[in-house]
């Protein structure tokens, strides 16, 4: 099957480290609020399902502190949000902003798989205290850990003619 290409198609220049850190900074607002929501509503199952009384008794005594379920949905709530836009269009909300794109270097939107590489590549850079991102300023192709690991490109979009 033939990868879609993005429009529009060209030859684009990388993508600079502050722009790169904008549309970051603009993605981590909107995925606070898909995490408190996507919590929310976890908890509220949970006390229709225990109920409310039960469900403070569990609050109170610390049992509910590092529910591995609520983790896990929230980790998946997350990698959904990345994978379906970049997947879809090449670019989150805050790289529509920005005018970022991720995609192949032949123009092509990047796959589930390479969505899923780039994802766990970024929560590695983190953890290294942003290490992998700051790679970025150092590589000629202006590229982080996790566009190398997925073979995928940020680049910089012309600015649309009204």
């Amino acid at each position: 099957m033939p990868k879609p290409l993005l429009q529009p198609q060209g030859e684009f220049p990388a993508v600079g480290f502050g722009r790169r850190l904008a549309a970051m900074f603009y993605d981590f607002l909107l995925c606070t609020a898909l995490l408190i929501v996507t919590a929310g509503v976890y908890k509220m199952i949970q006390m229709a399902i225990i109920g409310e009384t039960r469900m403070r008794a569990l609050t109170e005594s610390g049992a509910l502190d590092g529910d591995p379920l609520l983790s896990t949905l929230l980790l998946f709530a997350l990698f959904g949000f990345f994978a379906k836009f970049w997947t879809h269009g090449g670019q989150t909300l805050g790289m529509q902003v920005w005018g970022i794109r991720v995609q192949n270097a032949d123009g092509s939107a990047i796959n589930l798989w390479q969505a899923l590489l780039r994802f766990v590549v970024s929560i590695a850079s983190w953890l290294c205290l942003g290490l992998g991102f700051f790679w970025a300023l150092i590589d000629k192709r202006k590229r982080s850990w996790h566009d190398m690991y997925s073979d995928s490109q940020l680049v910089q979009l012309p600015k649309r003619k009204k």
